[in-house]
């Protein structure tokens, strides 16, 4: 039984990954190049821009990830007291995480395609908070190898573990699995982008809200 319920969380966490591709290809083609999930790319951005780089923006990255560490810092607090598993306030946290995203979609919706730059940074301070709120959530599950917001570590392991390096392979396809659907969910953000930039975060959050509903049944 708790090996069911093991490969559901992986499923779950997967479907996570590959909703925050999306997140993410709509914050860097639909909102200036920002990243809201993958702060490791805000750092970056940051660091260049900073040293004077031609066209990069700073106050996007730096909001983003201000409200990433805001969501993430949230998240500690209300999973902190209790134990690590899926509890009722990690379907909280999620059911949360999706509500946001359904209320962006309807931001956008309003706006259009206009968006003036003060709603382009609520998006971008909500979305970013939403993926904080989600990755430290993620990461209350311990899920090994499934972050949901970056697979740089995924990347690493999978080669270290490789067999054809003499590794054992260790977790190879759950590593795997986690770096295709990062990227695939950026080239689904990416198309669904072309048709209106509400639709990525419309799915990011339909996603989101099912694996609540799913990981519900899963409570300890």
């Amino acid at each position: 039984m708790t090996s069911d319920r093991d490969r559901l969380h992986l499923g779950l966490m997967l479907a996570l990954t590959f909703s925050t591709g999306i997140a993410d290809a709509v914050g860097y083609l639909g909102l200036d190049r920002v990243f809201t999930g993958n702060m490791t790319g805000n750092v970056v951005i940051l660091g260049m821009a900073l040293a004077g780089a031609d066209d990069l923006p700073v106050a996007g990255p730096l909001l983003a990830f201000g409200t990433f560490l805001a969501g993430a810092a949230l998240a500690g607090i209300v999973l902190r007291p209790i134990e690590v598993g899926w509890k009722p306030r990690t379907t909280s946290l999620f059911i949360v995480v999706g509500l946001i995203m359904a209320a962006i979609t309807v931001l956008l919706l309003v706006f259009d395609d206009d968006l003036p730059h003060t709603v382009q940074m609520l998006v971008t301070g909500l979305l970013a908070f939403a993926m904080g709120l989600q990755a430290a959530t993620a990461r209350h599950l311990a899920v090994k190898d499934v972050t949901t917001v970056v697979v740089t570590s995924t990347i690493t392991g999978l080669a270290a573990d490789a067999r054809i390096g003499g590794g054992t392979g260790a977790r190879a396809p759950r590593r795997m699995a986690a770096i295709v659907l990062i990227g695939a969910g950026a080239g689904v953000g990416a198309l669904l982008l072309a048709v209106h930039i509400a639709w990525g975060v419309a799915l990011s959050a339909v996603i989101t809200l099912a694996v609540a509903a799913l990981g519900h049944t899963t409570e300890d």
